[in-house]
Parts: structure tokens; C-alpha cells; sequence
């Protein structure tokens, strides 16, 4: 690897068109798994919550008595889907990373390989500039801050 340097421009460094190409699909790699992960937490998310719905629909009975366990285990499922917003943090988050990571992957091959004549280089439009989206750091009911 050389340097370029010269007063007029900025350093530079030279890498082989292989070892781009093969970052570049190692990130749309990397952007295609973390899709997959979104879409295997929304399938459980949804799964869960239908399950702790039909928990709690069991547990509202009228003809279960009421006592401070069975009240505990109502508390616990409420907690429980409160907590379920974890999916909606977790999506958001592969969604900013993955931006990122495709726009990386894009301008590696633009800024390395250029373009040939006529050919367009594809970029996305929304490359995040905030670090991350997602401030929550704690699951307590009414304690979500997603903006």
C-alpha cells in the first residue's frame, strides 16, 4: 500500500480492487443478515405478545378468585408486554446500522472503483448522522424515549 501525499490533496491510500470488492460484499452481507434478525425479533415479538394476551385473558376470568398472587401474575404479564417494546428499539437500531453500513459499502466501491460511463452508483439517500437512534436505555412503563 502507498501513500499519496501531496500538498494539494488529501492523503490517500491505495488498496486492491479485490480487497474493496470483497469488504464491500462482506458488508451487504452484514446489512442482509441484520435484516433477517429484524424480521426473526418481529416474528417472536408477535408471538409472545399473542401469547401473553391470551395468558391474560385466561387470568381476567370471572371464575378465578381474586388474591394478591393471582394479582402478582397479572402484574407480570402487564410488565411483561410493556417490556415487548424492546423489538421496536432493537428495529430501529438494525435499521440505523444497516444504513450506515450500506452507505459505507457504496461509497467504498464509488470512492475506490469509480464509475464507468453511464452506469449509476447506487447510494442511500439517508445516511444516518446521528450515532444512534435509540436513547432507551431501561424498560420501566412510560419510560421509553425513542426521538
Amino acid at each position: 500500500m502507498q501513500t499519496n501525499q501531496s500538498s494539494s490533496l488529501p492523503p490517500s491510500v491505495q488498496l486492491p480492487v479485490m480487497l474493496v470488492a470483497e469488504l464491500q460484499d462482506s458488508l451487504l452481507v452484514v446489512v442482509h443478515d441484520l435484516s433477517r434478525l429484524d424480521g426473526l425479533l418481529a416474528h417472536t415479538m408477535e408471538n409472545l405478545l399473542e401469547r401473553f394476551t391470551s395468558a391474560s385473558e385466561n387470568l381476567a376470568d370471572p371464575l378465578l378468585q381474586d388474591s394478591k398472587e393471582l394479582d402478582a401474575v397479572r402484574s407480570t404479564l402487564r410488565a411483561a408486554v410493556t417490556e415487548l417494546q424492546f423489538q421496536d428499539m432493537a428495529s430501529q437500531l438494525i435499521i440505523h446500522t444497516s444504513k450506515i453500513l450500506q452507505g459505507c459499502a457504496y461509497r467504498l466501491a464509488s470512492e475506490s472503483m469509480g464509475s464507468e460511463d453511464g452506469e449509476a452508483v447506487p447510494f442511500v439517500d439517508d445516511v444516518p448522522e446521528r450515532p444512534n437512534p435509540v436513547t432507551q436505555d431501561e424498560m420501566d412503563a412510560g419510560s421509553i424515549e425513542l426521538f
